[in-house]
């Protein structure tokens, strides 16, 4: 493997090698960091001879796809978050693909078209203190809109795109109206203005701020194994994570995915990538790294996302969810929910 990576969006064109060769490389267009998957690429690199040219990316993937036109060198994206997967489909960007080996992951989890297919999943979670919030006092998405969590409630901007697909969820199962009454509860209940990541959320009920927070699952693993921060761990060992709406449509959850650009000249290099990604083995190695669910059935993570028990998840596909996005957005805004209970 032959990793490139590189912080600026606008280096991307010239990090990957235009005339890949068609026999032995991938180019890879990546919103996940180097650390996360370099092994599992490592892995695939030794088993099939495709070497893996990676570009790393925080923003700007659909944007430089598009104005490389057919000069873009990438063969395959792989991305977090349903809206980033929705925008490249959106854009007509992504080509689709039929795999016996990729219809394994169920379909709630893949677009229907198969112009990208989910890789891991992460659960938009409550965190509880386990000391001032009883077990069982918070259960579905609604009770975060009661009226006994006034001041109670933290979580990080409701632009970003986890809150945005939350939302976006609640949207697709109860409707514009009702969502937006839900949100203004919400809005009511918050502790402080929406702010920093999902930790600081954590940090947020550990120091008192707050007593429940919206978060991703996944952000318990990395605090409560983080040696170089190790207070972190104190802020994780007072969490109690908690599912939601497990007495009716299931946990919401993101995810992880990928697909093959339109165009890709590497096009069955990047399909070999993905039936990989999608492997026993890969999935076990992908969830791990980063305390996620596997997309896959039957693959365990690591041991203290275990700890929290199973739960089940929403069945609505995420594609359907992730038409509601631009409404979810606009909600955002049109509520001022970003200025806070008082805004």
């Amino acid at each position: 493997m032959r990793p490139t990576f590189m912080a600026a969006v606008f280096a991307m064109a010239a990090a990957l090698p235009v005339c890949a060769s068609a026999n032995g490389e991938v180019n890879l267009y990546s919103y996940r960091q180097g650390f996360l998957i370099e092994p599992i690429l490592a892995e695939f690199t030794k088993q099939t001879g495709i070497n893996v040219n990676l570009v790393f990316a925080k923003k700007g993937i659909v944007e430089k796809i598009k104005a490389a036109g057919a000069n873009n060198p990438a063969d395959a994206v792989l991305t977090v978050d349903i809206g980033r997967l929705d925008a490249l489909a959106q854009a007509g960007l992504l080509q689709p693909v039929t795999s016996p080996a990729l219809n394994i992951i169920p379909s709630a989890y893949r677009h229907e078209d198969g112009l990208w297919y989910g890789l891991t999943t992460r659960a938009r979670v409550v965190y509880a203190h386990k000391d001032r919030v009883p077990e069982g006092a918070i259960n579905n998405v609604a009770d975060l809109a009661d009226a006994k969590w006034r001041g109670k409630l933290c979580t990080r901007s409701g632009k970003h795109v986890y809150n945005v697909g939350l939302i976006a969820s609640v949207i697709a199962h109860h409707g514009e109206a009702e969502a937006e009454q839900w949100l203004r509860g919400v809005k009511a209940n918050l502790a402080r203005k929406p702010q920093g990541n999902d930790r600081a959320q954590a940090k947020g009920i550990y120091e008192g701020v707050c007593d429940i927070a919206i978060a991703n699952h996944y952000y318990m693993g990395k605090m409560a194994t983080n040696e170089k921060k190790p207070e972190q761990q104190e802020w994780a060992k007072v969490i109690r994570v908690t599912f939601l709406d497990q007495d009716g449509v299931g946990q919401h959850v993101n995810l992880s995915g990928a697909g093959v650009i339109k165009g890709a000249k590497n096009k069955d290099n990047a399909v070999r990538l993905i039936e990989f990604l999608a492997s026993p083995e890969a999935q076990h190695m992908y969830a791990t790294n980063n305390f996620e669910y596997p997309v896959r059935p039957g693959i365990k993570t690591d041991p203290y996302i275990e700890s929290f028990g199973s739960f089940k998840a929403d069945s609505l596909p995420l594609s359907a969810i992730a038409k509601h996005r631009k409404e979810a957005s606009k909600l955002v805004d049109k509520l001022k929910f970003n200025e806070g209970a008082d805004g």
